[in-house]
């Protein structure tokens, strides 16, 4: 997990008085996880988190699933959808199971609202664009190619830079974390690891907002959005400290493990949760036994369903699928390199493909929102010519 952190000001011990220059006390507010098991963060507010004017239903939120339930190869071209206003209410869902939902959005401008997602941690993959996350903790800069972790229960919204934003986005209601078997008992990034805690940022100018009035704050909760209104701004910390907090990683400061012969795909792990894997796939060297295959052999991962998105048109296994491209090959059916590509690959030194890959461990479902983003062709792309 993100190591401890402590921002602004705090008083010497936990829960005793911390007051206000006028005399009166901070509002303590413990944000944990797991029922006081799990990792925790006290933030000191200006004003009570719980003063909520009033709280209306906004929308169901239901994905539906799409007709057509073959297994099959699918390939969805994201870089097709139109741009939208919100990032977080006009998210188009792609592939959903009880563990995770995988959405994509292109938004233009910031939400005049804050977030909060009450059912999930969110992953965001910043394909394009750059600007600021702005939290209770904090504010958290982001750029293309930046994971943004954001905890469940965590307020937020992303300030949005005059640039094309494209964010792909997971959300998950297991708690999001680096791999076991890069950390020590004691929960540190080991040697062998392809990153460290260096390239782990988190939220750095906190920027306390002393305002009253009326501020909107959407909830979503049992897969409902709720509007709710506060009677303050609702970024009104003082002083923060502890191991729960919005963070970012870089795809670009994953330093990617290579080998003689080829590498299966756990090398490119990045995050885990309880029902699937995520993996970065970054520009590196090659296979470099004289010998080698550098593609993918053909496999059958016969406990998953493998979802890759391509952030560039570099792939060295697949033709045809282009920046922002999204595949699905499910359990139950084999998959590979396209004809030609293995044969492509001998004597090559390096591949410049960067993309995002998860790995599910139940079975993924189309999304009736991501028909129309679906090429039929692709799974005839494996026959030979």
């Amino acid at each position: 997990m993100p190591c401890y952190q402590q921002r602004g000001e705090l008083p010497a011990k936990r829960h005793t008085a911390f007051r206000r220059p006028d005399g009166g006390l901070y509002a303590e507010h413990l944000m944990g996880t797991l029922g006081f098991d799990g990792p925790a963060s006290l933030l000191y507010h200006i004003h009570r988190p719980t003063q909520i004017l009033s709280s209306r239903l906004l929308d169901h939120n239901q994905i539906v699933e799409a007709a057509d339930e073959s297994v099959r190869m699918r390939h969805f071209r994201t870089a097709e959808l139109k741009e939208v206003s919100s990032a977080t209410l006009d998210r188009t869902p792609l592939l959903f199971n009880r563990d995770v939902v995988v959405s994509i959005v292109r938004p233009q401008k910031t939400d005049e609202f804050f977030f909060r997602n009450g059912q999930a941690d969110q992953i965001h993959y910043i394909s394009q664009g750059s600007g600021v996350l702005e939290s209770e903790f904090g504010l958290l800069h982001y750029r293309e190619g930046d994971y943004v972790v954001v905890p469940r229960g965590i307020l937020h919204r992303f300030c949005l830079e005059a640039t094309p934003h494209t964010m792909l986005i997971f959300e998950t209601p297991s708690y999001i974390r680096f791999p076991s078997r890069y950390l020590t008992r004691e929960g540190q990034l080991m040697e062998h690891a392809p990153f460290c805690e260096r390239d782990v940022r988190a939220p750095e100018e906190l920027k306390c907002n002393d305002q009253r009035g009326e501020f909107r704050v959407v909830v979503k909760q049992r897969d409902h959005l709720t509007e709710t209104t506060l009677d303050h701004h609702p970024c009104d910390v003082v002083g923060w400290d502890g191991c729960y907090y919005p963070w970012a990683l870089s795809i670009h400061d994953f330093e990617p493990i290579t080998g003689s012969l080829h590498q299966p795909p756990p090398v490119h792990q990045t995050l885990q949760a309880d029902q699937f894997v995520l993996c970065s796939f970054t520009p590196r060297m090659l296979d470099y036994h004289p010998d080698a295959v550098p593609a993918p052999y053909n496999h059958s991962n016969v406990m998953s369903d493998e979802v890759i998105y391509y952030a560039n048109d570099q792939f060295i296994s697949r033709s045809g699928a282009g920046f922002g491209s999204l595949t699905l090959h499910p359990a139950g059916l084999p998959h590979g390199p396209q004809p030609g590509k293995a044969e492509a690959s001998i004597g090559g030194k390096r591949t410049e493909e960067l993309a995002v890959m998860i790995d599910t461990f139940h079975p993924l479902k189309v999304a009736e929102s991501a028909e129309a983003l679906e090429d039929p062709t692709y799974g005839q792309s494996w026959i030979d010519p």
